[in-house]
């Protein structure tokens, strides 16, 4: 089996960026593409700001810092991944978007043998497997946030995934990347969304109902059952939008209306009120992400 050594990343937001910024550090050759170049330069903004914290918590040697920051290089052209051995997409929570992505990864990329990974958190890894003319060798990789920090990836092979091809990103995750890792069917929500999601909108609709306020109820989580952050904490945390994203593709292929996203949830998103990447969700942040 060839070693791994260039690896693509689609996307640098909270989920690209992190992915990104471990396998750097893990020694990888790391292109990371973005849809503009003002985006690409975000994303370079943001895992050089990881970066520096590890390194001044002293999480990082300077060696490492350095080392890591070399082995990442920046693009807003999707053809610059054509000699990528492994591609991991982190756009959009949207099927279009993800499906045009890696459409656009399987024209582009050369090696046939070459893994196409999408980091959804809950759309079904077939739908976007067939949207390529290698399904065989597309699977879902789903990171939780934030990736340096976070020890787990959910591997789901589609059912047209190879063995091989699972056999190979599971040993990339674990042995690449130093993750622990997981196997869930291609069922939406996988294992961790399945359980955590009917949660979360709970929260919300707890807080819909006036039964409880906000810092109440994640205060009891925390101190009640030992969470290390409350339910509505950790919306803010992930994003409101893509807490919605994810409920309505539960929803969709379930039909079950604990996956339903709360009025209250659909009406902040439409206000604009994401949580801690605007500012403002369930709580008010100094500065969006603080």
């Amino acid at each position: 089996m060839e070693t791994l050594s260039r690896l693509g990343v689609v996307g640098c937001g909270l989920m690209g960026s992190g992915i990104a910024e471990v396998a750097a550090l893990r020694g990888i050759d790391v292109l990371v593409a973005e849809s503009s170049s003002d985006a690409a330069e975000a994303g370079r903004r943001r895992i050089d700001a990881s970066l520096d914290r590890a390194l001044h918590r002293g999480k990082i040697t300077e060696a490492e810092w350095d080392g890591a920051r070399s082995r990442l290089a920046y693009t807003d052209d999707l053809e610059a991944m054509a000699d990528r051995q492994f591609v991991i997409e982190a756009v959009a929570e949207n099927r279009d978007v993800k499906t045009g992505v890696l459409s656009k990864l399987d024209r582009v990329v050369a090696d046939p043998e070459a893994i196409l990974a999408t980091n959804t958190s809950s759309i079904p890894v077939v739908d976007l497997a067939v949207a390529t003319q290698r399904p065989t060798h597309v699977l879902g990789m789903h990171f939780f946030n934030p990736v340096p920090v976070q020890s787990l990836v959910e591997i789901i092979p589609a059912l047209t995934t190879s063995t091989d091809t699972v056999v190979r990103a599971m040993a990339f995750a674990s042995e690449g990347l130093g993750k622990q890792i997981i196997e869930a069917t291609d069922r939406s929500g996988f294992v961790v969304n399945a359980l955590l999601v009917p949660y979360l909108l709970a929260a919300v609709r707890m807080v819909e109902a006036g039964s409880a306020g906000a810092e109440d109820i994640d205060r009891g989580m925390e101190l009640g059952c030992a969470h290390p952050m409350g339910p509505l904490r950790l919306l803010d945390l992930i994003g409101l939008d893509t807490a919605q994203a994810v409920a309505e593709s539960m929803y969709d292929e379930y039909k079950e209306p604990l996956y339903a996203a709360p009025p209250l949830l659909q009406r902040m998103v439409a206000a604009g009120r994401l949580g801690r990447k605007s500012g403002q969700g369930f709580y008010e942040y100094s500065a969006p992400g603080k």
